[in-house]
């Protein structure tokens, strides 16, 4: 685009001549001519058609300018202005209400602008209007003006909005009324802990999302930082009770989709109740800000038919048998250094680094540490206070070193006490078995 300025349209015209073939708008004073692209100049009966008055190629310039601006949303194919996919009845319930409300807010809005802006353009100074004194309605035609609109105002808001809301949180708060299951969830720093009590199943579910590619060494995968290990499995058309506490600071258990955003509270213990009514992955996240890794903590929920679900508890069952089998025969050192790299890598990497060392002060080194490197039983093979085994087992009070005896298996226990113990700069060379720390619980 070239913006030129001229003294007269003969100059106009003479410029046009020369610049043709540039196919670019010129703006010479008011005017803005648009030169086609071919050989040749304009016609006399041409010259006065190529003159444009300036505020049409202004008008033109916007279009442009936004046709810019709208073009490239094409591209964003998978983004919505609703919510999404409701798949529980609360989810249905507060999207319903959500559309009812917006409607009304929406009239009330048009409404109460276009009577401002009627009044403002009615009643202006300009057509010999002056400004009213008063302080209050004076007349009956005044306080009708004042009361029909404040009384509209509450039916609205304790009759349309109102009945609609005090019913969905009735429905919200009723967990326990023909609940088929229960799901206890307990939130940590930072992961999540599942537990089927009248199945007795138990099991952790931290992030999947590799390392690398937090650290941008590695393309972002498709459910990038909402992917774990171990996703919650439960029936479709089942009413579930979920219970939900945390062991060190507040949690808050969130899956968009099923319409439910409950906090998990140390000490405390909440109740939410989900319905899936149809099967799939879905997809959340703790929504509250919970320490340092908090972005990290994702949920995931497969939502499968009631066969699928029963196979999978037993399939649950018989690793957890497993598991608690694996507690009363002898691991070698090579076994449990194994075992312990990949319990390391789930459950302690994210405080003391990968490396070990930590990020001081709030989670020490574990690399030539005391504490790592002190005693790992008394000589009668009795838990010493403040040690190794014992700050794994029963965590510190006061930080953020949580306890892992309620949450880890022996084995696992075990295992990563002997990872810790002979790797990360340590070369204590001895090791603790499953057995003794059954015995130590």
């Amino acid at each position: 685009m070239k913006l030129l300025s001229a003294k007269n349209d003969s100059y106009c015209i003479h410029l046009w001549r020369t610049l043709h073939s540039s196919g670019n708008l010129i703006y010479i004073n008011n005017y803005a001519i648009y030169p086609p692209i071919r050989e040749g100049g304009p016609t006399e009966n041409e010259e006065e058609t190529l003159k444009v008055p300036h505020h049409y190629a202004r008008a033109t310039r916007w279009l442009a300018a936004l046709a810019t601006m709208i073009a490239p949303l094409g591209a964003l194919a998978d983004y919505k202005w609703n919510f999404p996919e409701p798949v529980t009845p609360i989810a249905r319930d507060t999207l319903k209400i959500h559309n009812e409300f917006m409607l009304i807010i929406t009239a009330l809005f048009v409404a109460v602008f276009a009577i401002m802006i009627y009044s403002m353009a009615r009643h202006r100074k300009s057509l010999g209007h002056q400004p009213a004194k008063f302080t209050g309605p004076t007349g009956r035609l005044q306080w009708f003006w004042a009361l029909v609109p404040f009384g509209i105002l509450l039916f609205i808001d304790f009759v349309l909005m109102g009945i609609p809301a005090v019913h969905a949180i009735l429905d919200m708060e009723d967990t326990k009324t023909k609940a088929d299951m229960v799901l206890k969830v307990t939130g940590m720093q930072w992961k999540w802990q599942y537990e089927y009590p009248e199945a007795g199943v138990k099991f952790i579910s931290t992030m999947a999302t590799p390392r690398e590619q937090i650290a941008d060494k590695e393309a972002k995968g498709e459910h990038y930082l909402l992917e774990v290990d171990n996703p919650v499995v439960l029936p479709v058309g089942k009413k579930v009770r979920v219970l939900l506490t945390s062991t060190d600071v507040i949690h808050t258990w969130w899956v968009p989709q099923f319409g439910t955003k409950r906090d998990a509270i140390p000490g405390f213990l909440r109740e939410t109740w989900v319905k899936i009514e149809k099967p799939g992955t879905y997809r959340g996240q703790c929504a509250e800000l919970c320490g340092k890794d908090h972005g990290f903590m994702p949920v995931v929920v497969h939502a499968v038919s009631e066969p699928e679900y029963l196979a999978w508890l037993e399939q649950k069952k018989a690793e957890q048998s497993a598991g608690a089998a694996g507690a009363d025969r002898a691991w070698s050192k090579d076994e449990l250094l194994a075992k312990g790299k990949e319990v390391y890598e789930k459950q302690c990497v994210v405080c003391h680094q990968p490396n070990g060392q930590g990020l001081p002060p709030a989670f020490p080194a574990l690399s030539g540490s005391k504490v790592v490197n002190g005693s790992l039983l008394s000589p009668d093979g009795k838990l010493l206070k403040n040690s190794h085994v014992d700050r794994v087992l029963n965590g510190k009070d006061g930080t953020a070193m949580q306890a892992f005896k309620n949450t880890l298996s022996d084995v696992e226990l075990a295992a990563v006490i002997t990872f810790e113990r002979n790797a990360l700069g340590n070369s204590k060379g001895d090791m603790i078995q499953p057995a003794q720390i059954k015995a130590l619980r």
